[in-house]
């Protein structure tokens, strides 16, 4: 890449486009910051989950001395279980939602760059309209347009790697309270 062409550019960019920029690198950095941070959490937690349901599925009846969500609920009823089961899924899922702003705003606020930029090659032109005026600077104004797919495409992509995550250990947590209500009814 010539460094001139870089140079030229940021030299003669606006003070929104330099805000664009800063925005659209902070959601990059927040997207895989997000995607590790969730990634490592939901690993551990979903290899403690299954080790609490092999025991189960072991013949273990109480799973108070395992690492589930689930050891923390001393009687075992559907409904006390299920609410466990809620409180899963809704820490599993953190962060899912800064995802999807992430994924979902920031082609506008490229776009919004973008347009600024061509707004203000307009309104620098006066008399001159040559085509090769006119072009660099647009494909300049392109940039920020470049920059929020290029930020909305792994931040989507993050959302749904990590969303999938949260659903396997959600089963996994549904399959130990199955074992565990059949364990109880069959105790009754």
């Amino acid at each position: 890449m010539n460094f001139e062409a870089i140079f030229h550019f940021f030299n003669d960019s606006s003070p929104i486009t330099y805000i664009v920029l800063i925005w659209l690198s902070l959601y990059f950095i927040l997207s895989f910051s997000i995607l590790f941070a969730r990634m490592s959490y939901l690993a551990i937690w979903k290899s403690k989950e299954k080790q609490s349901l092999e025991r189960l599925l072991l013949g273990e009846k109480d799973i108070s001395q395992s690492d589930s969500i689930l050891r923390k609920c001393t009687d075992y009823s559907l409904s006390r279980l299920e609410i466990y089961k809620n409180l899963a899924n809704r820490k599993s899922s953190v962060g899912l939602t800064w995802l999807s702003i992430i994924a979902s705003t920031s082609p506008f606020i490229g776009l919004f760059g973008t347009v600024i930029s061509i707004l203000e090659t307009f309104g620098g032109l006066g008399s001159q309209t040559s085509l090769g005026i006119i072009a660099p600077k647009i494909s300049e104004a392109l940039i920020a347009t470049g920059c929020g797919i290029l930020v909305a495409i792994p931040a989507y992509t993050f959302h749904l790697i990590i969303k999938r995550r949260a659903y396997e250990l959600i089963s996994i947590i549904d399959s130990e309270i199955k074992v565990l209500s059949s364990n109880k009814e069959s105790n009754a």
